[in-house]
């Protein structure tokens, strides 16, 4: 066993319960338990937790939407991100809820000691409030007018309220950045925090809502439900049984501060400001590190259940299995930057890496051990010189593999791990069983050859097991099908060659690892996931527009809007999209211009009265001239539509 090297904690953003998660928020739960896995085999008494986030206005406002009880709808909800948690095989130690009687308990004291230090304090709040993200701003930090975490739309707000105290911790949190750079990581999202929140000035945060009641309540001013965040962030020592009084747990005091706090980076600010700052007027040592990770992107655009392209993680296993979607999620996704997803770069990441440079590999082995020594694979000690250089990467993976892992380099670590089975895919290019099986005298070589492929192999499986841990007793299983325990190696031993024992069998019964798929078939079942999507929506595939800012009646009465008679159409010379109309405006004809005509015949524009805009100032179009614009709809089926007055009314009346 190796060598125990202490206490390890690590957590992920506890997952809100709005709905169920897709396969961007299921990554980060793969990506927490690929590294807890790795930390438990390199010898460290690992505590991993995660769990689901179930107050606040959204979750009261959908509760209401689906009739039900806030309580009911969390419930449904937090048993199907723990269901998809637990299908994705991962290893958490502990599922909190912040509806647990424990928990909410410990949120209410924490909140009254903050109170009686005078770091929280009671006022009045007026901003924008961001409701999907549970938070305020002010005019400064909205980004062109909305949401800066989200990019949705706020509103006013004004209720009465309490506040944290931000400020009186703001120097020290910035001196224990500047002095543990480690803090923060990647280094871009700590120069984010910094630059953008830290050394700009930090208000004070509203702590508490009195519009909604779906929340903790202030114990000592029932009117008040505390702040989603305050509740969420607590998680991370609750669950550990810590207790405002000192009472606290063994486990806090075995575990506390955490090693690594895993979140997505668009909830950076809460993990790198909020959540010290209560630490430290809590009197607690603050985690040892915050990782930031990127997002994955859906390839064609964003998700939405109307267009019918969610991804979710059980609707990726049941086409590729869990091994390979856990693969996929780890291996795409870059250290800083977003990675992206669709069901081609599946299928090709399937059929290249899974199926052929692994599956083949560990087939063809056990099959050429069968069929030229009846499965039992025996060391001779007839080497070559080729074998030198198989030897020397199998041997040094595991230490560049833990280099990856130490700094969160996910990707990169599996990286190394596929690195070694393709140079067992060359080795055997290199040392050509068959051609030996051929030869009576080259027996022992070949013997030996196949011991040293099962034996890199069987390295390369331990590697594998944080990754993708049934594929890695899979292939063990195989190797050693007496018994699968003797192909468990070690973390310690795993950059020794040989330790297999000689005469050993492998499987007279391999299986397929990873089977090819057809693209097209993907494709087709995907469409089938799809249809059922726009289905359970009505079927409706409303289109998806970014909103714009906000404007006042005086913003919208600079635009004059006219009925305009199309007189005359025909094409633009040398433009294919462009018509260009004579339309009547009152007792004026205006020429305009406008890029429709891949959806209207220059004969069927004349005789409509469209809406144009008028004072839009002259602008040339392929050299032509407009002086206007005439106004149409479209949505993401890429239709298109001039809107017209239903009634007959005069050419040149305004529209308002």
């Amino acid at each position: 066993m190796p060598q125990n090297k202490g206490p390890f904690y690590m957590t992920t953003a506890i997952a809100y319960t709005s709905g169920k998660p897709h396969i961007g928020n299921t990554y980060e739960i793969v990506l927490a338990d690929s590294i807890a896995r790795f930390r438990r085999q390199e010898g460290y008494d690992v505590r991993f937790q995660t769990g689901t986030d179930e107050h606040g206005q959204k979750i009261e406002l959908k509760a209401e939407e689906a009739g039900v009880t806030p309580k009911e709808f969390v419930d449904g909800v937090s048993g199907e991100i723990k269901r998809i948690w637990d299908l994705m095989n991962t290893s958490y130690d502990k599922f909190i809820r912040t509806t647990d009687a424990d928990h909410e308990k410990q949120v209410q004291k924490i909140f009254k000691k903050l109170y009686d230090k005078g770091d929280i304090y009671k006022g009045h709040y007026e901003g924008m409030y961001c409701t999907p993200c549970e938070s305020f701003f002010t005019a400064s930090q909205l980004v062109d007018g909305k949401c800066p975490d989200c990019g949705r739309p706020v509103q006013p707000a004004k209720e009465e309220a309490y506040f944290f105290k931000m400020s009186k911790y703001a120097d020290r949190l910035i001196k224990h950045i500047e002095e543990h750079p480690e803090f923060i990581q990647p280094e871009s999202r700590k120069n984010e925090m910094m630059n953008n929140f830290l050394k700009a000035g930090l208000q004070d945060l509203c702590v508490s809502r009195t519009s909604f009641k779906w929340g903790i309540p202030v114990d000592f001013d029932d009117k008040h439900v505390i702040y989603v965040w305050i509740d969420a962030l607590s998680n991370y020592i609750t669950g550990l049984g810590y207790d405002v009084d000192g009472n606290n747990d063994a486990l806090f005091e075995k575990y506390w501060p955490a090693d690594l706090h895993l979140i997505g980076k668009d909830i950076l600010r809460f993990h790198t400001i909020y959540w010290p700052i209560m630490l430290m007027a809590l009197d607690l040592p603050l985690p040892k590190q915050v990782f930031g990770h990127p997002w994955l992107l859906q390839g064609d655009g964003k998700m939405s259940k109307s267009k019918g392209n969610v991804i979710y993680a059980d609707d990726l296993v049941d086409l590729f299995g869990v091994d390979a979607v856990r693969y996929f999620v780890l291996h795409e996704m870059p250290f800083e930057n977003d990675g992206v997803i669709t069901w081609e770069l599946l299928v090709e990441r399937l059929n290249s890496e899974l199926a052929n440079t692994l599956g083949n590999l560990v087939n063809r082995t056990i099959a050429m051990s069968n069929k030229y020594f009846g499965g039992v694979v025996t060391k001779t000690g007839v080497t070559e010189e080729v074998d030198d250089d198989l030897k020397a990467v199998v041997t040094a993976t595991r230490a560049k593999a833990q280099e990856k892992m130490a700094t969160l380099h996910v990707a990169d670590a599996i990286t190394e791990v596929f690195s070694l089975f393709k140079r067992c895919n060359k080795y055997i290019d290199e040392t050509m069983p068959w051609a030996l099986a051929k030869d009576e005298t080259k027996q022992d070589r070949l013997a030996e050859v196949l011991y040293n492929l099962v034996e890199s192999i069987t390295i390369g499986a331990n590697l594998l097991t944080s990754f993708m841990p049934e594929t890695s007793e899979r292939i063990l299983a195989q190797l050693y099908p007496e018994n699968a325990e003797d192909g468990v190696r070690d973390f310690d031993d795993l950059d020794k060659f040989g330790l297999r024992a000689s005469g050993v069998k492998v499987t007279d019964k391999p299986e397929i690892l990873f089977a090819r798929l057809d693209l097209e078939e993907v494709l087709k079942k995907a469409e089938e996931i799809q249809a059922a999507q726009k289905a359970a929506v009505g079927g409706v595939q409303y289109p998806q527009v970014e909103e714009k800012p906000e404007i006042t009646i005086d913003d919208f009465d600079k635009i004059q809007i006219r009925v305009g008679e199309v007189l005359k159409c025909e094409p633009v010379p040398k433009a294919k999209k462009l018509l260009v109309s004579q339309i009547r405006i009152g007792d004026e004809v205006r020429q305009i211009v406008s890029g429709i005509a891949k959806y209207y015949k220059p004969e069927e524009m004349v005789g409509k009265k469209v809406a144009v805009i008028t004072n839009l100032k002259p602008c040339k179009l392929c050299g032509v001239e407009s002086q206007g614009m005439i106004l149409a709809a479209a949505d993401d089926a890429d239709n298109l539509s001039v809107l017209t007055v239903d009634k007959d009314m005069i050419a040149g009346s305004e529209i308002r």
